[in-house]
């Protein structure tokens, strides 16, 4: 029998939406089709979120300055991203994809595997489901592009969806996946790092065939059940399984980026005290308390970090009282550099709908008016009802977190 007509003992999908931001403008505005489009973070950004395939073509690629861009393609379309809409098209694919599987892992707002395995008697081998999903996603979203790899499992599966784009389909049976694979650049397996990257080519190992014939000793030595995975990855053999479900969050945290060149202080302090309001305010979105705070700048002339970490009372999170910690980080460790980015995190989280206080605060009044404040919020947009120091935040949009998934707390869009 062949891929099409046989039923495989594993069945991985990996879909890929094609330049999905910039796919987006082109779809819900006709006159950027067939044009070279770069997204980027508001009208003002400088840096492409995600380009067309028609700025691809031209030489531009995604991480790229717009000057830069320029000189590649001077008819570059500059647009600014759209988070809400991108998410919400985001969601109605990945919802959509449950209606073939519910193995479905959303791996990133553009990315999600499927595991078909026990599907197959319901829509048919392999590769008719990967058709299937793709009319799906077409249907669904407007007739956005997709690529589709099909293989034994997921390393693979993403290593297949990469091998023809854009709105390509690859599959790859279990039983060709050594040899088809052995050619690929070690550079295309998910999870290979620099570090051990430049480790392999020590052994002058750079494609996936030549760690396939290392021993495997070579790579679990150093680096334990990561190497263990990258030398089963490279022959087509890895088993980590498609994890539909989204782990309890261990940290809830916002970062933003500062104009260049920021040494003011009350500038500083306006972006800290927006990050800390951001963090209360999903913390109790999602009826969670936090043990720990930790507040970060990075300097703009060296690139390190100072940062330090607070306890905190389990309690209401209040933005204000976060801040307090926030600011007097910044008076004992900042020395008036230039700071190009902030950050604030709540860590050592619990749920506080759990929990049940010894010794209940008296006054309620704190927590009814963070009530309405949230409600309002939710309702008329972010920070509808905020702080006035916060009028002076940055205007910059938010983003999408590489975290984001369509439901649940990472369905924020955080700044």
């Amino acid at each position: 029998m062949t891929a099409l007509t046989r039923f495989w003992p594993r069945a991985i999908l990996h879909i890929d939406m094609n330049a999905f931001f910039a796919s987006v403008e082109q779809r819900d505005f006709p006159e950027l089709r067939n044009k070279p489009v770069g997204v980027t973070n508001g009208e003002v950004g400088t840096t492409l979120i995600t380009c067309s395939y028609e700025a691809r073509a031209a030489g531009v690629k995604t991480g790229m300055r717009v000057y830069e861009a320029r000189r590649f393609c001077p008819g570059l379309i500059q647009r600014p991203a759209r988070p809400k809409v991108y998410a919400a098209i985001s969601a109605r694919i990945m919802h959509a994809l449950r209606d073939i599987s519910p193995d479905v892992e959303v791996f990133s707002v553009d990315e999600a595997f499927i595991d078909v395995t026990h599907c197959q008697r319901l829509h048919g081998p392999p590769e008719h489901i990967a058709h299937l999903a793709r009319q799906r996603i077409h249907d669904i979203s407007g007739g956005l592009p997709c690529s589709i790899g099909v293989a034994g499992n997921k390393s693979t599966a993403k290593i297949a969806s990469d091998m023809q784009k854009p709105n390509g389909l690859t599959v790859i049976p279990p039983w060709e996946a050594r040899e088809r694979l052995a050619a690929v650049p070690m550079g295309k397996v998910c999870g290979l790092g620099p570090n051990i990257a430049e480790f392999l080519s020590l052994y002058g190992a750079r494609t996936c065939g030549d760690v396939a014939r290392l021993p495997l000793t070579v790579l679990a030595r150093r680096y334990g059940v990561t190497g263990k995975y990258l030398w089963l990855a490279c022959q087509g053999r890895d088993t980590d399984p498609v994890a539909p479900d989204v782990a309890p969050p261990q940290s809830i945290g916002h970062g933003k980026v500062l104009p260049p060149h920021t040494a003011s202080a009350p500038m500083i302090e306006v972006y800290l005290r927006h990050m800390c309001e951001k963090v209360a305010a999903r913390l109790r979105r999602y009826d969670m308390q936090a043990g720990r705070l930790y507040t970060g700048l990075r300097l703009e002339a060296s690139g390190e970090t100072v940062d330090q970490l607070f306890m905190l009372a389990y309690g209401m999170p209040d933005g204000k009282r976060l801040f307090e910690l926030a600011l007097k980080f910044l008076r004992c460790r900042w020395r008036g550099e230039a700071v190009t980015h902030v950050q604030v995190t709540a860590s050592c989280l619990r749920d506080a709908s759990g929990q049940i206080e010894l010794f209940p605060a008296a006054d309620t009044r704190r927590t009814r008016r963070f009530s309405a404040i949230d409600r309002i919020n939710l309702r008329y947009g972010e920070f509808t009802v905020a702080p006035a120091t916060l009028l002076e935040r940055s205007t910059m949009p938010n983003v999408i977190a590489p975290a984001w998934r369509p439901d649940g707390h990472r369905q924020h869009i955080p700044d």
